[in-house]
């Protein structure tokens, strides 16, 4: 019987400043099914999305890199961006009212606010002059 495979150490990656990692550039992209990337795929499994491997700036040193997933979780829904919204805008900003008014924002008597889209809320910067219904 033959005597059991030792396992090799794992390799520590370098110690590099944040100048030099900044300063690698990206010379192959592979997915966790190609060539190149399958021994990480069986490392990480599902969690490993991407595998890149760097080159400095001399091309004297290789980097190998992995993008992972940490966290899955379900996204809340948004406010969608036609949604009609009420504004409320300063009386006297005249210049306001009339770019609200150049996008299509209308006045609503009965509440004394104006109507327009999230999209033109966000577009003319009145996100936060929203009211809450």
């Amino acid at each position: 019987m033959p005597p059991p495979r030792q396992r090799r150490p794992a390799r520590v990656a370098p110690e590099i400043s944040a100048t030099e990692r900044m300063e690698t550039r990206v010379v192959k992209r592979l997915r966790p099914s190609q060539p190149g990337a399958q021994k990480l795929a069986r490392r990480y499994g599902d969690a490993l999305v991407c595998v890149r491997y760097r080159h400095n700036v001399n091309g004297t040193h290789r980097y190998t890199t992995v993008e992972l997933i940490v966290d899955d979780a379900p996204v809340e829904s948004r406010a969608r961006l036609d949604e009609l919204v009420h504004v409320r805008l300063a009386f006297d900003d005249a210049a306001q009212r009339h770019r609200a008014l150049a996008h299509g924002a209308q006045w609503d008597v009965e509440r004394k606010l104006w109507s327009m889209s999230r999209r033109t809320a966000k577009r003319l910067r009145l996100a936060r002059q929203i009211v809450k219904p």
